[in-house]
């Protein structure tokens, strides 16, 4: 048996999409942000399986191998989940949402978009202040500053304010954000 809530609004006619500067300024930047995190998964396949290859077939384990792939992991994870952010691919509670009506989700909507844009500032602030409090140290075996490690945060925590404004505006506009990889 189908929730009538669920069915009424599975079947509503989605929101225009959004067309503002900031929207398409924004899809070029989530576009690029998730080639540069599938490109940075790539790399740390390789330096994963270089590793391998190393301590198993030649006997002879690179030592940059695993801080690199550390540092990695960070640009991926974060730009990555910055743009799950603009294209609606975090957690939410959806399920809750789409039972409640129409002016009362939205609103809640707007609040969940302004909560997640404060996440995002206390992300960048965070990094910043973390980023320059180890400014001076190398990252063994890599001689990278280590602020290296804090630069993902900062970015990503910076692009998310940026889509979340995105969201905003559209909900505030009857407008939908298309997704970047449509």
């Amino acid at each position: 048996m189908t929730d009538p809530h669920v069915a009424s609004h599975e079947q509503e006619v989605v929101g225009r999409p959004s067309t503002g500067l900031l929207s398409r300024i924004n899809a070029v930047v989530a576009r690029a942000g998730m080639y540069l995190s599938v490109s940075g998964l790539l790399v740390i396949v390789v330096v994963v399986f270089y590793q391998v290859f190393g301590r198993y077939v030649l006997n002879s384990s690179p030592t940059w191998t695993e801080n690199l792939a550390l540092v990695l992991i960070l640009y991926v994870t974060l730009i990555g989940a910055a743009v799950g952010v603009r294209d609606a691919g975090h957690i939410g509670m959806d399920s809750l949402l789409v039972m409640l009506p129409d002016h009362l989700r939205e609103k809640i909507e707007l609040v969940i978009h302004v909560l997640v844009a404060v996440f995002g500032i206390a992300m960048a602030y965070n990094g910043w202040i973390l980023g320059a409090s180890v400014g001076t140290v190398k990252i063994p075996n890599l001689g990278l500053p280590e602020v290296v490690r804090y630069v993902p945060l900062i970015a990503s925590g910076v692009l998310i304010v940026s889509f979340s404004i995105e969201h905003i505006i559209a909900l505030l506009r009857g407008e939908e954000v298309v997704p970047s990889w449509n």
